[in-house]
């Protein structure tokens, strides 16, 4: 069973930092991707953070420099773990809502996973950056 739960959304002034957590639970985690994405109002939903398959991180262009994605294992096998995304000097273009996802690349892929490989999605959380 497949579960991914957000917290720590909230309102935030323009500058300020947030920390956003997602609780995984997922077998065989290592090898799947797992990414932060957002969906601000009127805007199509958008990867802002990810590992791929084989642990390499990366970041959309508008969070570079500003956003860190890390994990922090709960159990030894990493079937449950904590998917953080510290969101530092925010901009009100950050506002949204924030959704953990994971899912599996395909086959010859090289470990990177498209948006349509994100097969398990948590319930979201709202960030507001307000100016």
């Amino acid at each position: 069973q497949v579960q991914l739960t957000e917290s720590g959304g909230g309102s935030v002034q323009a500058g300020g930092s947030l920390r956003l957590f997602c609780a995984v639970s997922l077998d065989n985690s290592r090898s799947a991707c797992m990414a932060w994405f957002r969906e601000g109002t009127g805007k199509d939903r958008e990867v802002v953070a990810s590992y791929d398959s084989v642990g390499r991180r990366t970041y959309s262009n508008s969070v570079t420099g500003r956003f860190t994605l890390s994990k922090i294992a709960l159990s030894g096998d990493y079937t449950k773990f904590n998917l953080i995304l510290d969101m530092d000097n925010v901009k009100p273009d950050d506002t949204g809502i924030y959704y953990c996802a994971a899912g599996r690349p395909a086959t010859g892929s090289g470990g990177t996973c498209r948006r349509s490989d994100y097969d398990y999605w948590g319930q979201g959380t709202q960030v507001t950056v307000s100016s």
